[in-house]
């Protein structure tokens, strides 16, 4: 049985009021399934509390989550055993309706839970159920809470992700409820609009009293954010602990499938005790131990590296070409493979007018690249890529991929050329099976040697022993490489995919990188939106900034995180080893805790402690 291990001192501090949720024995399995998914569980969160539910993908952090709502077991059903009590209600006693106004709940896939046309129709539709007399006022005090006022007339099916996410959430605070769950607040947002999101959890949590309970990969905004951290791990917590004893087991964090912040393991390599969870902490203990200051003993910086922290000086942001132009554009890899000429477009809100998401692009993309597709949240990335492959054509210019015009050809045979994986995988699998999904096109192609290609595509992507799966059923990560499988299959020149690491654990995140890495074999440019900076890092040779309906900067990694005059522009954050050297002033940027540990003097401190997982290569 595993329990909640006891605690050094209450999580928050006890003030003699019951606890907002307590979890009690509980044990809970789905139909069909051999196992428990939740075993034994005692849990206690206090009101008030800033909570991370953390572990690998597969431990039941969102099972749990979901029996404080009552979703498990009224809509959830299966073998219920146990108690859960919110606000001292039995959830097994009411009802998910009675509850969701105590709890407030951003599901992981939350699209589901958009069932308005507009956004403000959107954000009014929970306070209008409950026939509350100011459900207007409450509408307009969520939107400007987060920042998404002007989307208010806006149809949802034109928001991009991270806005449609804003949107749910905004409905939640709607209802002021007590107690906030967020599954992946930050999966599909961009890295500034992230950290608003947190910042605001964080208002709502200390202001107002409410309760706050994250499921989060990111460990770096656990660390300065919450208050407590749960581990989960086999359906149970292993313990649940202040956020400075959490990241003080950072090793055991990671084994868990949650790798420490840069910030965490990077203090801990030189010996840092307690840790440091933020930037300015981490940069703090490494100052002392760094081989080369600056200013002295480095070399001067020349090309890309010239352009690091003093750019800061260089006054205001040049407008997209003569910024595109400054920075350095990599050099062409091959061949043009797909091509934007004059694109412009835009879509029309519920009032009829017409806005601009693209305007007067253009942009080659050529063999042997690997692109990252960078800009805050409606930036137009998506649109971008639902131009390439055809489900959509420009309103002015012309889209071409193999020489192909889009406007000629319907997107089903523009899949001949280009093969788009959704932001949401659970959108792509239409059969029984997950064989059956990735076999879908070459059948219906009639391609010759069509099973031979599946088989070879089910081992390449790892799911042999789920390929009789229904894709629907899997994990996050599984369902990622089964997505990529089903791309593979169309053999496409170009292969585009939309936030294909959001909301992974590390381990599916570096499978799923290390696929990535080997798309060099399989396609001829592989393009990737993305807000994971760690990504964008790692893996991409060249980097497109959309900015204003242009790309802003067309640079390598190197080159934009060491430009703070666009990433402050464009609200890109860099990875936090990146901001950390920045904090340090180094030149040439370390862009991962592994480059930025190479300039630190060895020791047995440093040598001891490892920086942490870093994405696996493959050849």
């Amino acid at each position: 049985m595993h329990t909640a291990a006891p605690t050094t001192a209450p999580i928050p501090e006890r003030t003699g009021a019951p606890p907002v949720i307590r979890v009690k024995d509980l044990s809970f399995r789905y139909p069909g399934t051999d196992r428990d998914t939740l075993r034994n569980v005692d849990l206690t969160i206090e009101r008030g509390d800033f909570v991370a539910v953390v572990g690998g993908n597969g431990s039941a952090k969102t099972t749990l989550c979901k029996t404080f709502n009552g979703l498990v077991p009224h809509y959830w059903n299966g073998d219920f055993a146990g108690s859960v009590h919110v606000g001292g209600v039995d959830t097994w006693d009411s009802t998910v309706a009675e509850l969701s106004r105590r709890v407030g709940y951003v599901y992981q896939d939350f699209q589901n839970q958009l069932v308005r046309p507009t956004v403000r129709d959107e954000v009014a539709f929970g306070p209008l159920n409950f026939g509350r007399a100011d459900h207007r006022e409450r509408t307009e005090e969520a939107l400007a809470q987060l920042g998404i006022s002007h989307l208010r007339d806006r149809f949802v099916w034109q928001l991009s992700g991270g806005q449609a996410h804003l949107v749910a959430l905004a409905a939640v605070l709607a209802l002021r409820p007590e107690v906030i769950v967020v599954d992946e607040p930050v999966a599909e947002l961009d890295p500034a609009r992230a950290r608003e999101i947190y910042l605001r959890l964080r208002e709502l949590n200390q202001r107002e009293g409410i309760t706050v309970i994250t499921i989060e990969h990111h460990a770096e905004f656990i660390a300065e954010f919450a208050r407590s951290v749960v581990l989960m791990a086999d359906g149970a917590p292993v313990w649940h602990l202040p956020v400075q004893e959490a990241m003080d087991r950072h090793a055991e964090l990671a084994a868990h499938g949650v790798p420490a912040p840069d910030a965490v393991a990077l203090s801990a390599a030189v010996g840092a005790r307690p840790v440091a969870l933020d930037v300015p902490s981490a940069a703090a203990a490494l100052r002392p131990l760094l081989r080369e200051r600056p200013t002295a003993g480095a070399p001067e910086p020349t090309g890309a590296s010239a352009t690091s922290t003093r750019a800061v000086e260089t006054g205001p942001v040049p407008t997209a070409a003569a910024a595109s132009a400054m920075a350095g554009a990599p050099e062409a890899a091959g061949e043009v493979v797909a091509s934007l000429r004059g694109v412009r477009h835009g879509y029309r809100s519920v009032t009829g007018e017409l806005s601009t998401v693209l305007d007067d692009l253009d942009l080659d993309l050529r063999a042997g690249e690997r692109v990252a597709l960078v800009g805050t949240n409606g930036a137009g990335k998506t649109t971008l890529m639902k131009l390439l492959t055809g489900l959509i054509v420009p309103r002015a210019g012309t889209v071409t991929v193999d020489g192909i015009d889009t406007r000629t050809r319907s997107a089903a045979r523009m899949a001949d050329h280009v093969s788009y994986l959704y932001q949401h995988p659970q959108q792509m699998f239409l059969k029984d099976t997950v064989r059956e999904d990735i076999a879908l096109f070459p059948r219906g192609r009639k391609v010759p040697d069509a099973e031979a290609i599946v088989d070879r595509i089910v081992r390449d992507v790892g799911l042999t022993a789920l390929a009789d799966r229904d894709g629907r059923s899997l994990s996050g990560g599984q369902q990622r490489r089964a997505t990529l499988g089903i791309g593979l299959a169309m053999r496409p020149s170009l292969l585009l995919l939309d936030e294909p690491t959001s909301s992974l654990d590390i381990r599916a995140r570096d499978d799923v990188t290390a696929m990535l890495a080997a798309l060099s074999e399989t396609v001829r440019c592989a393009v990737v939106a993305t807000h994971d900076m760690e990504l964008v890092a790692t893996w991409a040779s060249r980097v497109l900034v959309l900015d204003q309906g242009q790309v802003l900067a067309d640079v390598t990694p190197r080159e934009l995180f060491s430009r703070p005059e666009i990433t402050s522009r464009t609200r890109l954050v860099p990875p936090q080893a990146a901001r950390i050297a920045l904090e340090l002033g180094l030149d040439p940027l370390p862009l991962t805790a592994a480059e930025l540990r190479q300039r630190l003097p060895d020791g047995p401190a440093l040598s001891a402690a490892p920086v942490g997982p870093t994405v696996k290569e493959m050849r």
